[in-house]
């Protein structure tokens, strides 16, 4: 399900206002690998509080790039991955880790 979220005319505008911010990009690169589990990201995003990766994972889920799913487990279990139109932001991710490898090399 796509949030109601007003798309802007400009196309990078609107892919800033999905993925803008340090927290989103850093969710969408963890779970390229695979499905993981909350604590698993919370681990690997070194910073982030829990309250801070509910919000930026509930707006993934609601922008349509992230699925969640919950296994009635006591404790509960829930896993995340990116669904197809997540997956679809890998080449800007891998993009971005090129220029930025090049840019700490000083080779730009």
């Amino acid at each position: 399900m796509i949030s109601n979220k007003k798309f802007l005319d400009c196309p990078v505008a609107t892919t800033i206002n999905l993925i803008g911010n340090k927290w989103k990009l850093l969710i969408i690169r963890d779970l390229l690998s695979g499905t993981k589990r909350f604590g698993e990201l919370r681990k690997s995003l070194s910073g982030i509080s829990q309250r801070v990766l509910t919000e930026n994972l509930r707006d993934l889920e609601n922008d349509g790039l992230v699925d969640r799913k919950v296994y009635a487990e006591v404790p509960p279990r829930v896993e995340y991955s990116l669904n197809q139109t997540g997956v679809s932001l890998q080449p800007i991710i891998s993009a971005m880790a090129e220029w930025g490898t090049k840019y700490k090399n000083n080779q730009l």
